[in-house]
């Protein structure tokens, strides 16, 4: 993709890992997170992909193969859908918005290639197209449709589909977590020649522009998972709650349908989502992949002997919130109770982590089957 315009702008600074490709901050991420929250800023997300899907059969067609509902989507309507493998584990997750006669699904930069390529192979004699649009397509976010107005203009001809505002938080299906925290995103498909208009009308004082770290703060501190942070091989929608926006829990006939319905009916999420508040003593922020450990106080410990660690997973992202300081989102195991003390090692150095439930601990089956006594048990 060509260098984003943005990264032109007075003090941006380029952003390295999963935000590769856009700036991670202009000088003061805390001010930038202020500004996105208020509706006053926006995000650089150029660095994402884009697929379209043409064609009379393509909503039926993604139906199909999606554990969202879609044939049935308006133009204009705003929906998420996952791609599982036949084990229920999360092999794709996509942005989905439909103008009436194109689909559009934003995913990660990094997978936007993968996608089309699977959708491709599926398409058999169906009427359908797919395309990888992410060489002139750009993506625009902000917590307000006004903050994107302001920087691509009301007029609709800057667009090239309707806007998509993120469910997550207003559930269709079914929510682990008892209470949510507050989430506003709308994400706004522009020509990627026109992202240079953005970053002028930025200039031009007409709305601040806010980094990839303050996005990634406040996505964290909403509980919010992102594929290409919180999803693993092993990941199930489950364990990041990820089926109140992203799974319809009334179709079936999709791939990883049944996995789907077992362990939401029958069993419990093997790992579950938490957010950490994390212990800024040492100015320490953890990076994904570091260990979360637990500490277990030994049945016959000896004098000045250390509780006994154990391993319970891992930190996803992490960021430094304006309001609630270091925070961090992992996936640990599930039977890890919610009161026992938590650890992440971190650069050679404990830091004290405070959970806070997102799937919860105790999450279990839908359905009360009753036991049955066991053949030949007399009472």
């Amino acid at each position: 993709m060509a260098t984003s315009p943005f990264l032109g702008l007075a003090g941006a600074v380029a952003a390295d890992g999963v935000d590769e490709g856009v700036p991670a901050h202009y000088g003061n991420p805390l001010v930038e997170q202020r500004r996105l929250e208020a509706g006053d800023a926006v995000v650089d997300l150029s660095n994402r992909g884009v697929v379209t899907v043409t064609g009379p059969d393509r909503l039926s067609w993604l139906h199909s193969m999606a554990s969202q509902a879609l044939d049935r989507l308006a133009p204009g309507e705003s929906a998420e859908t996952l791609l599982l493998d036949a084990n229920g584990r999360i092999e794709h997750a996509a942005h989905v918005v439909d103008d009436g006669e194109t689909t559009w699904l934003v995913t990660e930069g990094t997978a936007a290639s993968g996608l089309a390529a699977f959708l491709d192979r599926m398409r058999f004699m169906l009427r359908v197209e797919v395309a990888d649009r992410s060489a002139d397509v750009g993506v625009l976010a902000a917590a307000t449709a006004d903050a994107l107005d302001r920087a691509t203009g009301a007029d609709p001809a800057g667009r090239l589909a309707p806007d998509w505002v993120d469910p997550w938080g207003a559930p269709r299906g079914h929510r682990y977590a008892t209470e949510h925290p507050d989430w506003r995103w709308v994400e706004r498909l522009v020509p990627r020649d026109r992202l240079g208009d953005a970053a002028h009308a930025v200039a031009a004082g007409r709305v601040q522009a806010a980094g990839s770290l303050a996005a990634e703060a406040l996505r964290i501190a909403a509980w919010r998972p992102r594929f290409a942070t919180e999803v693993d091989e092993r990941s199930i929608p489950h364990e990041l709650d990820w089926l109140q926006s992203a799974v319809d829990l009334g179709k079936g006939c999709y791939r990883g349908q049944e996995t789907v319905a077992k362990v939401l009916n029958l069993g419990r999420p093997p790992r579950r989502l938490v957010l950490l508040h994390l212990d800024g003593s040492d100015t320490v922020l953890p990076v994904a992949g570091e260990p979360v450990v637990a500490l277990k106080a030994r049945p016959e410990p000896e004098p000045g002997a250390e509780p006994e660690r154990r391993a319970v997973g891992a930190i996803t992202s992490s960021a430094m919130h304006h309001e609630l300081g270091p925070i961090a989102l992992a996936v640990i195991k599930r039977a890890v109770p919610a009161g026992i003390p938590l650890i992440v090692e971190s650069h050679g150095i404990d830091v004290a982590a405070g959970q806070q439930e997102v799937v919860p601990a105790d999450a279990g089956p839908e359905v009360d089957i009753p036991r049955l006594p066991r053949l030949g048990v007399r009472h």
